[in-house]
């Protein structure tokens, strides 16, 4: 019975939001405020219909109920609880009930903090992400029903694919769908911008708050799911330019991009149609990467879908929105006011500046992903496009970004000064020519790019830094005032010193793994020593184990420094029975910012074994940088000058003053 109440009330979401998509955008048309205010309520109970759809779906995977397919196929009963619940989005259908859900999440928060916005401004955001949700939830009802019965249920399911059994996957898609989706709302605030002929600065400040939070957890779900891939496939990588990781991480790149585009236009009402153009291509993005997975085009670990026929569904909803929007972007585009004039040196200036790196970079990925795609259309060849290719193209465009980097935050709006910033900069950039120089000697560095590489990830953290010692004029004025005077600096200038900081400790953790890992892939028989960046690695033997859904060989090392112990490291190698397939569960320990990092391979004759061994210094850098950054965003978004509705509370409490 649960589960029929979830079908019914996904169908009910779909029939709401049909009301959502068209009446309220009618009432913007027509400045009709009845219907305009038809928008909020509707959104918001469209959003307890789907949430309730999502809830029986997730109960009945609790309660193990096989007579469902989607449970059947995707969950055991000896599975431990939390696994049981990750199942619900570890599969296509479940996993598009809960891209609707963040869809309609997105809409509903619109309806109940958007109350000051300009009521055409907010009918028309919200019926265009109506549109978006009929969509999706057509595509789900038509195509990828979860709610689906079985006549005849088996007694015990076929279990969860083994990889997804792990409490990294239980948060990743979660963390990753809500910057995905998030998206969405930028781009129903560009398209509502088109449909109503006007954008200024007012619509930038409501618009980036939005972006904000599609940016901050975008950055989590990719950094969570990077973690997830280098400690639980068993290969020692961070990132291997898979296709499906480049999908999630085009978004990021343009949402980046958009971000900085919509402070130019917030503060200088420059950059509109840019911007605009940017919220459209950026969701694009996100649905392109939502084909990639779902349609069965590609092979890989994180795909989630290979039947054609849903393919082709959403790419009938690639073309109807990218199309529709880009058409609507050049119907209306040419009517909308150009914004302030600037000079190529000046904050704005360094923004543009980001803007067409990061726009550079994010089309290198897409044709290095898209490439094999269409060329296997086209002639039928098949080729694949890995990391040589993304390095020679992504990286050289990244490097002078970099370097700008620690500029644009000095530079006045309108006109900058780049030689007086220059000097501004200039012991940031002498201490970062010193820590590059005294980490290649302690380390050695052969290669003058790892030279290079150092040197511009310490410049950035560096550079970030002296914004903050300088807008508080440290050694310019007693330690108490500028205490003070960094204290009262707007939590937007501290985000935007923190994002930077951590990019630059993310682009050292990834230099300093590059340049200085070890690598060791031996048999070893017990009572075998190996070493490894300074450690000595000891073999002590296996021993079987096994648990409710698995059995496994664990695997016993000591890990010695200087003959002492300091870790008892236990890889395995498991085997799930339901599904009857093989994991490899990996041992890391970590030492400050470095890790030693083992996994099993095949087992020999007299107990021996394949490991494979690594040492990776500064590698935890990669995604404690990704932490920061998320840090940066929240600490912008908290900033009050970004909340919604703050000049109307000022408003407020100016006109109660002369009453009182």
């Amino acid at each position: 019975m649960i589960v029929e109440l979830g079908h019914f009330a996904l169908v009910l979401g779909l029939v709401l939001v049909l009301v959502q998509s068209v009446v309220p955008i009618w009432g913007a048309h027509t400045r009709d405020e009845r219907l305009m205010s038809v928008a909020a309520p509707v959104a918001g109970v469209q959003f307890l219909m789907v949430g309730l759809a999502f809830a029986a779906l997730t109960m009945a995977y609790i309660q193990s109920d096989f007579s469902v397919l989607n449970v059947c196929q995707n969950s055991h009963s000896d599975k431990p609880l939390i696994y049981r619940i990750s199942g619900v989005w570890g599969n296509h259908e479940g996993s598009m009930l809960l891209w609707v859900l963040i869809l309609s999440l997105f809409g509903a928060l619109v309806a109940a903090f958007g109350r000051t916005m300009p009521e055409t401004l907010k009918a028309n955001v919200l019926g265009v992400q109506g549109w978006i949700s009929v969509a999706f939830l057509a595509f789900i009802l038509f195509t990828s029903n979860p709610f689906i019965r079985i006549p005849n249920p088996p007694m015990e399911g076929q279990d969860l694919n083994p990889i997804l059994q792990d409490v990294g996957l239980a948060i990743h898609p979660p963390l990753l769908y809500l910057g995905y989706v998030g998206f969405s709302i930028t781009f129903s605030f560009a398209a509502a911008a088109l449909l109503d002929g006007r954008i200024d600065a007012a619509w930038a400040r409501w618009v980036r708050p939005w972006i904000l939070i599609a940016w901050i957890f975008l950055t989590l779900g990719i950094a969570m799911g990077s973690y997830w891939a280098y400690y639980e496939l068993g290969w020692g990588g961070y990132w291997f330019w898979d296709p499906v990781e480049n999908a999630s991480f085009m978004p990021w790149l343009a949402g980046t991009a958009l971000l900085h585009s919509a402070l130019v236009m917030e503060k200088r009402d420059a950059l509109k149609v840019w911007t605009v153009l940017l919220a459209i291509l950026t969701f694009s993005l996100s649905l392109l990467g939502t084909f990639l997975v779902r349609s069965g085009v590609l092979i890989s670990v994180h795909a989630f879908a290979t039947d054609p026929s849903r393919g082709v569904f959403i790419l009938a909803i690639l073309a109807i929105f990218i199309g529709g929007s880009l058409s609507l972007y050049a119907w209306r585009a040419p009517l909308l006011k150009q914004g302030g004039l600037f000079a190529p040196i000046s904050r704005e200036g360094s923004l543009i500046l980001n803007n067409l790196f990061l726009t550079a970079a994010c089309a290198a990925v897409l044709v290095g992903t898209l490439y094999p795609l269409a060329l296997d259309v086209t002639t039928g060849d098949k080729i694949s496009v890995g990391a040589p290719f993304f390095n020679m193209t992504f990286g050289p465009l990244m490097i002078p970004l970099l370097i700008a980097m620690p500029f644009g935050p000095f530079l006045a709006w309108k006109r900058g000064d780049l030689l007086a910033v220059a000097q501004r900069l200039m012991m940031a950039f002498a201490l970062a020519i010193v820590i590059a120089l005294a980490v290649v000697w302690v380390k050695g560095a052969t290669n003058v790019m790892v030279r290079i590489g150092i040197g511009i990830a310490v410049w950035v953290m560096t550079g970030a830094v002296s914004e903050i010692v300088w807008r508080s004029k440290l050694r310019r004025v007693p330690l108490g005032q500028s205490f003070r005077r960094a204290v009262g600096l707007p939590r937007s200038s501290w985000g935007t010193m923190v994002a930077h900081f951590g990019m630059g400790a993310t682009m050292l953790g990834i230099v300093a793994v590059s340049a200085w890992q070890q690598e060791v892939i031996t048999v070893m028989a017990p009572g075998e020593t190996k070493a490894i960046g300074g450690y000595e690695l000891t073999f002590d033997g296996l021993s079987p184990s096994s648990s409710s859904n698995y059995r496994e060989d664990i695997g016993h090392f000591t890990l010695r420094k200087g003959g002492a112990v300091v870790a008892d490291m236990k890889p395995a190698k498991r085997f799930y029975m339901a599904r009857q397939m093989p994991t490899t569960e990996s041992a890391i320990e970590t030492f400050w910012f470095s890790q030693v990092y083992v996994s099993l391979g095949d087992p020999k004759e007299g107990g021996a074994i394949v490991v494979r061994a690594y040492y990776k210094p500064l590698v935890t850098l990669i995604w404690l940088g990704a932490v920061v950054m998320v840090l940066g965003g929240l600490l912008s978004l908290s900033d009050r000058r970004l909340r919604v509705g703050a000049p109307r509370r000022a408003h407020h409490v100016a006109a109660a003053a002369p009453a009182e």
